[in-house]
């Protein structure tokens, strides 16, 4: 399966049909009058979340889409029939952005969620709509008005409730196949993580959550350095971050350097986003001398002044990892419950996604434009082409 996450398409509401110009003539009937019948509305555009697609691929392909146009009407007063309406499935979790505007047409979150996208053309009017006391054999119509055409990219980001961020190797990947039934690809290099993994966490029966792990982060990810963007955006979905570290590093690097590192990125990529709740996860602490592993965590939560929640971990080992579950599930379900009951609560999710999803498009548009004004620059780190990289996506 190929995973493709951005696609850019063109879509055309139908045409409205033009109204019929037409009089009634029967045998023994000199001046029947009028019956020329209106056409009939174009059909619309709607995009529908389908569970059962988890790409974008099919649009790659085939960018361009129209609906049906309305027919033209009819003497005898018949009406022309309403062109199809198109329904274009897409994967729950696409967003859709007015290409030529900017502006952000709606999120399709839920399974069967509809969103129309471009509205048809209203129906022309018959001769008869025109008859009055003075005018009894009108001969005036008017046509259907054009359908809407809207120039629209689709962007899918991962729908997950907790979303894993660290650097290469940090044990993202170890984290999600221990907590979960996913099984990414482990291995003991770095950016062994191509594409984001999801993973059911059960905690119980009836009690679960999904976990988005994204390839790993490097410093310059927020300019598009090893495509940064298109990791750091499926972040913008979830509901907290868990920061994972690694404590005992390969290469001897810092695991300090390493969080504060992350932590530019994500403010420079979207401050909004930044301000997430955010755990830290110590990780790899069976590889560091016992008596070692609690002045080392403590040493670096101090010299981080994290404020945070904090847990030394084990992936490898599950060290940890059950009563972790515990309190993210537990973390979730106070979320939830708070929004099914407030209204405020539930407008104030809306205005940190809508904020993050504003800042997404910014840092974007910065770049393009930063790399338009320097085309000599032989940086491909980022490209206006990016949705065009494909990966393979493991579910």
């Amino acid at each position: 399966m190929k995973f493709v996450d951005e696609a850019p398409i063109h879509v055309e509401a139908g045409k409205g049909g033009n109204g019929c110009l037409s009089f009634r003539r029967e045998k023994f009937i000199a001046k029947g009058g009028p019956d020329g019948g209106d056409g009939g509305d174009g059909g619309s555009v709607y995009l529908v979340a389908d569970e059962s697609l988890n790409t974008l691929i099919d649009y790659r392909f085939q960018p361009r889409y129209r609906a049906q146009n309305g027919q033209k009407g009819s003497g005898k007063n018949c009406t022309g029939s309403k062109g199809e309406d198109l329904l274009m499935p897409v994967p729950v979790g696409t967003t859709v952005i007015d290409s030529d505007t900017g502006e952000q047409l709606g999120d399709l979150t839920e399974v069967g969620q509809r969103l129309k996208v471009a509205q048809g053309g209203f129906h022309g009017l018959g001769n008869t709509r025109f008859k009055s006391s003075v005018n009894r054999a009108p001969r005036q119509t008017s046509d259907g008005s054009e359908g809407e055409t809207r120039n629209l990219k689709l962007e899918l980001k991962v729908l997950a409730d907790v979303g894993l961020l660290g650097m290469p190797n940090a044990g993202k990947s170890s984290f999600i196949r221990a907590i979960s039934s996913a099984k990414p690809k482990v291995a003991g290099y770095p950016f062994t993580t191509l594409v984001p993994n999801l993973g059911v966490v059960k905690v119980q029966k009836h009690r679960s959550f999904v976990v988005a792990d994204i390839p790993g982060l490097i410093e310059g990810a927020a300019d598009g350095a090893g495509l940064g963007i298109r990791f750091l955006k499926h972040l913008t979905r979830c509901r907290f971050l868990l920061h994972i570290v690694d404590m005992a590093p390969y290469d001897d690097s810092d695991p300090e350097a390493q969080v504060r590192a992350i932590t530019k990125e994500l403010e420079s990529f979207s401050p909004t986003l930044a301000k997430r709740e955010r755990w830290l996860l110590l990780n790899k602490v069976d590889l560091l001398p016992p008596d070692e592993v609690d002045e080392r965590c403590q040493a670096l939560v101090k010299a981080l002044d994290w404020q945070g929640p904090v847990f030394p971990i084990s992936a490898m080992e599950q060290t940890g990892t059950a009563p972790l579950c515990g309190k993210i599930m537990t973390y979730l379900e106070d979320i939830w419950e708070e929004e099914a009951e407030s209204e405020e609560a539930r407008e104030r999710e809306f205005n940190i996604q809508s904020a993050m999803a504003s800042e997404v498009r910014e840092r974007v548009e910065t770049l393009r434009e930063r790399r338009r004004s320097n085309k000599d620059d032989d940086d491909d780190d980022f490209d206006d082409d990016d949705y065009d990289v494909e990966v393979e996506y493991v579910r």
